[in-house]
């Protein structure tokens, strides 16, 4: 039986997967977690910002202009970690 933590954090890599196809056309196969988005060419550095304006308004979370970063937002993974990481920092 899986948490509920571990369940949403599944759901955001969907949700995140599916508006990467949806908004830069990528037909490929599945996105890993860890698949780059910039070094795949999935998405550039536009797509970025589209992406941090996603994150914003779906995960009702506040992205810093230094928290825009490879590190936060490079793949699936990263994005999961990164709004787990603003949503506890949130009920603090």
């Amino acid at each position: 039986m899986q948490s509920d933590t571990t369940e949403a954090m599944v759901t955001i890599q969907q949700e995140v997967e599916q508006f990467i196809r949806d908004n830069f056309f990528y037909e490929g196969g599945p996105l890993g977690a860890d698949t780059s988005f910039i070094e795949t060419g999935v998405i550039d550095s536009t797509g970025v910002l589209e992406l941090v304006a996603f994150i914003e308004d779906k995960y009702t979370i506040k992205v810093g202009n230094d928290e825009i970063t490879l590190e936060n937002l490079g793949s699936l993974g990263r994005i999961e970690a990164f709004v787990a990481r603003k949503r506890a920092h949130a009920k603090v």
